[in-house]
């Protein structure tokens, strides 16, 4: 009897704080620190959309792009922690920044209230067709034999690392040629004056669809079930793991029956056929977890990137 008054309780208070926010009146505001049109954007357009059905609530997506994501994250972070102003983030913001900002406005460990992950993706090692190495085996073994010759196109601080703990497991030296962004990286690779990229899923799958570029390897530690026939980097170089994923969270001091509500929100919205199809276009899969799980996500994170940014001797900047 008594395990079911709290359930029973619980379930009341989860309800009457999705009550109160939807009573409110005001639309919930979705803050991506991103500009418009890229993955994790298309991802909060997604979201928005099937978890204003589920709340009956107006979701408004809001692109405050700028300053590595922190522009976004501190108008969210100093926001009322009454769940009318969220955040959809990559693992950048609500993880790498620590590691990658120097002087950072906030802690994502202390300054947020994490509810749910939603997206799971990962960068693709791509090579133009004709290149000499079709495998990452092969790729390691030309590398081998041209130690500071094979250049790698760098967009991020991230990719930098990824490609700096490639040279630690592969025992090679590559060479980190800096880039703005990834499409032009992807023209000097088919123009031949780069040798290999990083390049997002859905620009991979777009690449390797058309015939311009070759996958070699995927940097999740496991195969991805969009594109099952692409290996992970993992199989050659056991160890390396670099996922990239998208998640909600909120200002510090949300009440935990208003977490509980936006969680079950996010997570009756990945459920949804449609969002799943949706996801898959734009190269991701669906990460459901618990507030408390992500909140673990986020920390462990955040740890794993201050540990290979000292590896590779990346300073803040």
């Amino acid at each position: 009897m008594r395990v079911f008054r709290f359930f029973q309780a619980l379930l009341l208070g989860v309800a009457l704080a999705g009550s109160a926010l939807a009573q409110s009146g005001r639309p919930i505001r979705m803050i991506v620190p991103l500009p418009a049109g890229t993955a994790t954007d298309l991802a909060a357009r997604v979201l928005g959309q099937q978890m204003s059905t589920v709340l009956g609530q107006p979701i408004v997506v809001d692109n405050k792009p700028g300053a590595n994501g922190t522009i976004g994250v501190m108008e969210m972070v100093r926001s009322a922690p009454d769940g009318h102003t969220l955040l959809l983030g990559s693992q950048s913001p609500l993880a790498t920044n620590v590691a990658m900002v120097k002087n950072l406005a906030y802690d994502p460990r202390k300054d947020f209230s994490p509810i749910n992950g939603f997206g799971e993706t990962m960068h693709v090692l791509m090579v133009k067709p004709g290149f000499p190495a079709k495998t990452m085996s092969e790729f390691v073994a030309y590398a081998k034999q041209r130690p500071g010759k094979v250049s790698v196109g760098s967009t991020t601080s991230s990719v930098q690392t990824q490609i700096a703990t490639l040279n630690k497991l592969g025992s090679i030296d590559l060479l980190v040629v800096p880039y703005k962004g990834i499409p032009a990286t992807i023209t000097d690779v088919i123009g031949g004056s780069l040798d290999a990229t990083l390049v997002d899923l859905a620009n991979a799958m777009a690449q390797a669809k058309a015939g311009r570029l070759v996958p070699i390897a995927v940097t999740s530690i496991k195969r991805n079930p969009l594109v099952p026939d692409w290996p992970a980097v993992s199989e050659t170089l056991p160890g390396f793991d670099f996922p990239s994923w998208v998640g909600l969270v909120g200002p510090a001091g949300m009440p935990k029956e208003l977490v509980d509500k936006l969680n079950a929100a996010v997570a009756q919205a990945l459920r949804h056929p449609d969002v799943a199809a949706r996801l898959s276009t734009i190269g991701m899969t669906p990460m459901l977890m618990s507030a408390e799980q992500f909140k673990t996500v986020i920390a462990e994170e955040t740890t794993k990137w201050i540990r290979l940014a000292r590896e590779a001797n990346i300073q803040p900047e």
